[in-house]
């Protein structure tokens, strides 16, 4: 995603609202009015509006162009804090956000971002970047197996088209397409590899336009953008796997409805074609023939890779295969048949941050990507951290230069058969600008790509433990994706989890650190640092609790930083110490010594770990954990108990300078077998209850807790007319109600829209989360006001303006939104677009004025909006026409009033009014 520049409002970027639909708007936190009014806001910053008032006052953001379509969503933040997540008009210019009584807070605070990236402002200026970066490092010494080498297997590929499926929230039936890329005549069942893509534009055509909705329109076709992982696939099938890439185009269309931004329904159809290659593996003759035509797949040995958020659709997909989810959410109703043996995910979203923690995965982070720009896929390895066995090797694989579109070949400009760009989309950027020597080529990304999803798949499928090293955090690399500089670090395997900070950590020399707050006293990075963490990517909860990091800031070397565990840990059986240590970007040459101490006070000193920086600039986020390992030799356990370590020392031998820790493990080499750990899951659902017309009546959050055995979650929930939170941590077990969040809903009789009382979960230990965000919504149970359309001035010479006056049975708490359409005369002569004032027409209408036509003949959609803002009850709606100095006939316009109701959809049967325009001679 780009970034859209600030911009003043226009009449016309407000109005426009009234044609969205309003499924994934959020307010957070959502809560009923406050007893008293919030103080008004005053100067708001250019682009930005207030609309209605009470309940439904709502919160308008206007680009000057339309945002595109990408993965990452589009937030409002105050500050640091999150505000919600707006609904896009259908020109993706306009922004709304129902507010629910929320106070935003300091007007010039106000901030659009998207993925991490500032929307509403320009690029960073050069004083506002990191510093220059460094000269690139030279390549790591090349590993003993490179898993980029095409295999011996000749390959065909094809395609097949079922029939379509209903998924669960969508009204549109999403396709079951799929490009099949397998070796031919390879022994025995080969393993299988299913590819998902990301949300992108789902159609193109009528002009080279593109578009997001579904299904596509009469002169359109949809995007391929399945077929864009073709190198990948053919790599994967050289080497033995049957590959299968399914299109998802009838889900990018429609997961605006869904709360959890279609994850649940990317998981359903990854395991509506996995169902499928089940049945054609019992039964083959019964298979299509791109299937028949390659070797026969075996379904206990799968891989899922997903782009984007196919990432988080195939993490849902593992998650789901274990855990069954609650079958009113899911579009999959049959038995599990199939084994996934790991994840890969490209550039993934984590709007959930509920990582499967017992199904290996490796990470791909793009150090220039344009769109999930903060990294938030870092959290599959992070997130999983003491929530399950620990055994799963989750690697995160930072690729030097790579944006997040090239890596699928139908979303890369000359590759791809649809309109495509560079998101990254900064010409001007010291790390990422296109001809920088730190920015990849789209081959080159792509080639890089496909190596390290065939080393995720060597070392989780095959089990072959020589790849490791390319994901396990050693300085190792695989030549054939040469060029591209990849780092990488992991937990998980056979590490041993030693020092973890959190709340009941003591630092001496540092500080215990919060990855998400707004506190610049308590945050890890200062809210205002150019460039950011991925490690710190923020939640729908802020600030948020149990997410910590011990930060270290010295001016001169040799004061150590002393990290205490709340108990002694032990390293016995470890062949090192591995550290995650983060140091500012294009920083190089940190220095520290590292040094155990045991609950008796014996000392060792395990030796020194250089760390450098990763090349970054304010648009990237840069500020990555490196993973350095010291070796605990037989003389270090001569000299200290490592069964009883109680302090890790870290001493700075650099002059100046600051790291985070992020956390240290006792390592071992080996990749282990994983058992999936029996757990509890937790999903929360939404109720929705009408308001009433009186009293206050409490509801209650819908929480399912399936599975086995007992785990902890994290409960947060709004605390009503603020903007804090209230957590809890509470211990769930299957078929109980231990997640109990009341709700009161208030009547009224008074139109306005619906309110959501939101709660957010998300796992500690021992369990798994799957929709990890619900609540109660009040439905506006009131009708909406009659509308009529009644003339001004329908009978007027030219030059002066045609007016009708738009007036409501009664005032109502929101704005009432409608548009005027131009609908072809009955007889006569019809005002053309030369009739009327040409900036009218381009800042109301959003048209040019030649070519020269009929208003009726504009584009379909073209009206004039018109509100009636709250409280009030009429507004006035003008055509302004032009003198000229022809004579004429009088000519004459037709039009319909559409309003639209509380969905966003307009209401049939408007009505219809008309105006003449006589000549001035």
């Amino acid at each position: 995603m780009r970034r859209v520049p600030r911009v003043a409002t226009t009449a016309l970027a407000v109005l426009a609202l009234a044609v969205v639909t309003p499924g994934a708007a959020q307010a957070l936190p959502a809560a009923p009015p406050p007893a008293s009014p919030a103080p008004p806001v005053d100067d708001l910053p250019e682009g930005w509006r207030l609309a209605g008032e009470g309940s439904g006052e709502e919160l308008v953001w206007a680009a000057d162009e339309p945002v595109p379509m990408g993965d990452a969503r589009v937030e409002f933040y105050a500050g640091e804090r999150l505000l919600g997540r707006p609904t896009p008009a259908r020109d993706r210019r306009s922004f709304r956000l129902p507010l629910n009584g929320d106070r935003i807070g300091p007007a010039e605070k106000l901030r659009v971002v998207a993925g991490g990236r500032r929307l509403d402002e320009a690029a960073p200026t050069a004083g506002s970047r990191a510093p220059r970066p460094a000269p690139p490092a030279a390549l790591p010494p090349a590993n003993a197996v490179d898993p980029g080498k095409k295999g011996r297997y000749r390959t065909t590929s094809g395609e097949y088209t079922l029939t379509s499926v209903k998924l669960p929230g969508f009204p549109e039936p999403v396709e079951m397409r799929a490009a099949v890329t397998g070796p031919v005549n390879a022994p025995g069942k080969r393993p299988l590899a299913l590819f998902l893509h990301g949300r992108h534009y789902t159609c193109y055509g009528a002009g080279d336009g593109q578009g997001g909705g579904w299904p596509c329109g009469s002169g359109t076709k949809p995007v391929p953008s399945h077929a864009g992982y073709h190198k990948a696939q053919k790599l994967l099938a050289s080497q033995g796997y049957v590959t299968v890439s399914i299109a998802a185009n009838g889900i990018n269309g429609q997961d605006h409805l869904a709360e959890d931004g279609g994850a649940q329904a990317r998981s359903s159809l990854v395991r509506l074609h996995l169902g499928r290659w089940a049945d054609w593996a019992k039964e083959p003759a019964g298979a299509p023939a791109a299937v028949r035509a390659v070797s026969p797949a075996d379904l206990s040995r799968v891989l899922l890779v997903g782009h984007s958020r196919g990432g988080e659709g195939v993490n849902r997909a593992a998650l789901d295969s274990l855990y069954t989810p609650p079958a009113g959410q899911d579009g999959y109703h049959g038995p599990t048949r199939w084994k996934i043996r790991g994840n890969v995910l490209i550039g993934p979203t984590v709007f959930g941050q509920n990582p499967v923690p017992d199904v290996p995965s490796a990470t791909i982070l793009p150090g220039c990507d344009g769109d999930v720009s903060d990294l938030q896929g870092e959290l599959y390895v992070d997130g999983t951290r003491r929530v399950s066995r620990g055994k799963a090797l989750h690697s995160a694989v930072y690729m030097v230069g790579a944006n997040h579109n090239f890596f699928n070949s139908e979303w890369t400009p000359g590759q791809a058969k649809a309109p495509a760009d560079d998101d990254f989309g900064d010409d001007s950027d010291p790390v990422c600008s296109p001809e920088k020597k730190t920015r990849l080529t789209a081959s080159q990304q792509q080639r890089a790509g496909a190596t390290y999803i065939a080393a995720a798949a060597r070392l989780f499928v095959a089990g072959d433990d020589r790849v490791r090293p390319l994901l396990d955090g050693a300085e190792r690399r695989a030549p054939s994706a040469d060029p591209a500089r990849v780092l990488t670090h992991a937990v998980g395997a056979n590490r041993t989890a030693a020092f973890l900070p959190d709340a009941s950590t003591t630092v001496r020399g540092g500080r215990v650190c919060a990855q998400v707050d707004q506190d610049a006293a308590r945050a890890c990075l200062p809210p205002r640092t150019a460039g950011a963490s991925p490690h710190f990517a923020a939640w729908d909860v802020s600030p948020e609790p149990g997410r910590d990091a011990v930060a270290l800031r010295w001016t001169h070397p040799g004061a150590p930083v002393r990290v205490n565990p709340a108990r002694p840990v032990s390293l016995a059986g470890a062949d090192r110490l591995a550290l995650r240590l983060i140091v500012p970007p294009n920083t190089t040459g940190t220095r520290l010594d590292v040094t155990l101490v045991d609950t008796a006070g014996h000392r060792a000193k395990l030796g020194r770990v250089r760390v450098d920086g990763l090349p970054g600039s304010g648009s990237t986020a840069s500020y990555w954990g490196r993973e350095v390992r010291v070796p605990l030799s037989a003389t270090v356990a001569d000299k200290l108990d490592l069964k009883r370590v109680k302090t890790l020392e870290l001493t700075p031998r650099s002059r100046s300078g600051k790291a985070w820790l992020m956390d240290g493990w006792g390592w071992r080499p080996g990749t282990p077998a994983v058992r999936p750990a029996a757990l509890p899951r937790v999903d929360v659902g939404r109720l929705t209850v009408d308001e009433g017309d009186s009293g206050v009546r409490t509801h209650h959050i819908p929480v399912r807790v399936s599975g086995q055995g007992s785990g902890t979650v994290r409960v947060s929930v709004p605390e009503p007319g603020t903007d804090r939170f209230t957590h809890r941590t509470v211990t769930v077990r299957p078929g109980t109600n231990d997640v109990d969040v009341p709700v009161e809903v208030r009547g009224d009789t008074r139109y306005g829209h619906d309110v959501s009382h939101d709660a957010y979960v998300k796992a500690v230990r021992g369990a798994v989360v799957g929709s990890h965000h619900g609540g109660v919504t009040a439905r506006n149970d009131d009708p909406m006001p009659k509308v009529t359309l009644e003339p001004v001035a329908d009978r007027v010479t030219e030059g002066k303006p045609l007016k009708w006056r738009m007036t409501l049975s009664e005032a109502v708490d929101v704005d009432i939104m409608a548009g005027l359409s131009f609908l072809p005369v009955d007889r006569g002569a019809e005002l053309s677009t030369l009739d009327v004032d040409k900036r009218w027409l381009e800042n109301e209408v959003g048209v040019p004025a030649r070519p020269v036509r009929a208003l009726s003949r504009m584009t379909e959609g073209d009206a004039v909006y018109v509100t009636v803002p709250a409280g009030k009850k009429s507004a006035e709606v003008r055509v302004p026409t032009v003198k000229d100095d022809a004579r004429e006939p009088a000519e004459s316009l037709k039009a319909r009033l559409s309003v639209y109701d509380e969905n966003w959809e307009p209401r049939p049967g408007g009505p219809v009014v008309t105006g003449t325009v006589r000549d001035a001679g």
